[in-house]
C-alpha cells in the first residue's frame, strides 16, 4: 500500500501551493540550524581574520570591526525572520558580506597561498548554502556571488591557460556540478517526503468518499475545542433518513452519491466549525460560540437545505442536538446527541431534537 502511494506521489507534479507550503515549513523547522550556520560562519571567519591579522603582523583593522558588526546584524535579523522569501534575500546579503570579508582577509596572506584558500572558501560557502532552506534562484545567485567575489584568478598571478589555472578551472567545474546535483537531489527528496506525508495525513484524517474530515479527525479536534472552551457549545449528530432503503432500491453507487450530496450541504453550513463523517450515514458538527437559538437555527437550516435538494433520490436528515457545558467529556456529549437523534428518528424524522435530561431517563 505504501509503495503504491509513493509511486503515485512520485509521478505527480507538486502543486505550486504545496511547494510554497513546503518552503515555509522547511524554513520554520530549520531556522535554528540556519542561525547555527550563520554563527559558526562568523566564528570561523573571525578566527581566520585574527590569525592573519596578528600572526601576519597586519593588525586588526576597522574593516574587521565593520564586518563583525554587519554579519552580527544580519544574524540578529534572521532571529526575527519568519518568512522563507525574506530568508532567501537575507541569506544572499550574508553570503555577499562574508565572502567579501573572506576576500579581504585572504588578500593579506602570501600570493602563492591565495588560490588554495580562495577555492577552499568557495567550497565552504557552497556546501553551507546547499543544505540551507533556500529556493533555486537564491541558491544559484549565491553560487555566482561566491565565485565572483572569491575568484581564484584575481590578484593571484595565475593564468587560466597555465597548468595550475586549468586545474583550478577543472576543480571549479567539478565542485559546482557536485554541489548543484546534491542541492537539487536533496530538495527533490525533501519535497517528495513532504508531499507523501501530506497525502498520508489526508488519508488518515479525511474521509475518502465524501472528502470531508473523518471520525479520527473530528474526535481529536473536538477534544481540543472542549479543553479550550470558555462557554457552552453544541454537538449535532446527523443521520440520513431511510438510507438503507436508498441502498436497497437504487444500489450502493447511488447511496454513495447521496452521502456526497449531504456532505456538501453540511460543509456549506458549518461556517468554520468542526464537522466530519463519523461512519456509515452518520455525520457530526461541533458548534462553537453559539447560544441555543443560534445552534437551533443552524441545524434547522441544514434540514431545510437537504430537504430542498433536487437530487435523485430526494432524502431528508434527522439531527440530535446536545448542549456541551464546560467540564463535559466528548463521550458524554456524543451519548446525549445520539439520544436526541434517536428521538428525532422516532418522532417523524426530517427534524432536529434538542437533548434534555428527560431523554436520558427515557432511554
Amino acid at each position: 500500500m505504501l509503495k503504491t502511494i509513493e509511486e503515485h506521489v512520485r509521478k505527480q507534479v507538486a502543486p505550486a501551493a504545496l511547494r510554497a507550503e513546503f518552503r515555509q515549513h522547511e524554513f520554520e523547522s530549520m531556522r535554528p540550524f540556519c542561525m547555527l550556520v550563520f554563527c559558526v560562519s562568523i566564528a570561523i571567519w573571525l578566527v581566520f581574520d585574527l590569525l592573519v591579522s596578528f600572526l601576519g603582523g597586519q593588525g586588526f583593522t576597522w574593516l574587521s570591526y565593520l564586518f563583525i558588526a554587519l554579519l552580527g546584524c544580519l544574524t540578529v535579523v534572521l532571529r526575527f525572520t519568519r518568512n522563507s522569501h525574506h530568508f532567501d534575500v537575507l541569506n544572499l546579503l550574508f553570503i555577499a558580506a562574508i565572502t567579501l570579508g573572506m576576500r579581504l582577509v585572504i588578500e593579506g596572506i602570501p600570493m602563492n597561498l591565495r588560490p588554495v584558500w580562495l577555492v577552499l572558501g568557495v567550497s565552504t560557502v557552497l556546501y553551507a548554502v546547499s543544505v540551507l532552506p533556500v529556493r533555486r534562484w537564491s541558491f544559484f545567485c549565491a553560487m555566482v556571488i561566491a565565485w565572483t567575489v572569491l575568484n581564484p584568478f584575481y590578484h593571484t598571478r595565475i593564468e587560466p591557460d597555465e597548468l595550475e589555472g586549468a586545474m583550478l578551472i577543472s576543480y571549479a567545474v567539478f565542485l559546482s556540478g557536485l554541489v548543484i546535483y546534491s542541492y537539487l537531489q536533496i530538495r527533490q527528496a525533501k519535497l517528495h517526503n513532504f508531499y507523501l506525508s501530506k497525502v498520508l495525513l489526508e488519508q488518515a484524517y479525511v474521509d475518502a468518499l465524501t472528502d470531508i474530515p473523518n471520525r479520527r479527525s473530528f474526535m481529536a479536534k473536538a477534544e481540543r475545542q472542549l479543553r479550550l472552551a470558555t462557554s457552552a457549545q453544541y454537538l449535532a449528530m446527523i443521520d440520513i433518513d431511510n438510507f438503507k432503503r436508498v441502498n436497497d432500491r437504487f444500489g450502493h453507487d447511488v447511496g454513495d452519491e447521496v452521502l456526497k450530496r449531504v456532505a456538501v450541504h453540511i460543509k456549506a453550513g458549518v461556517d468554520g466549525n468542526e464537522f466530519a463523517r463519523l461512519g456509515g450515514e452518520e455525520f457530526a458538527i461541533f458548534f462553537q460560540g453559539l447560544d441555543q437559538q443560534g445552534a437551533e437555527q443552524r441545524v434547522r437550516a441544514l434540514c431545510q437545505r437537504v430537504r430542498d435538494d433536487q437530487g435523485v433520490p430526494p432524502v431528508t436528515i434527522s439531527i440530535g442536538l446536545a448542549r456541551v457545558d464546560r467540564g463535559d467529556s466528548l463521550s458524554t456529549a456524543l451519548v446525549r446527541a445520539d439520544q436526541a437523534l434517536y428521538e428525532a428518528k422516532h418522532s417523524g424524522k426530517d427534524r432536529f431534537v434538542l437533548w434534555t435530561s428527560q431523554l436520558a431517563s427515557e432511554s
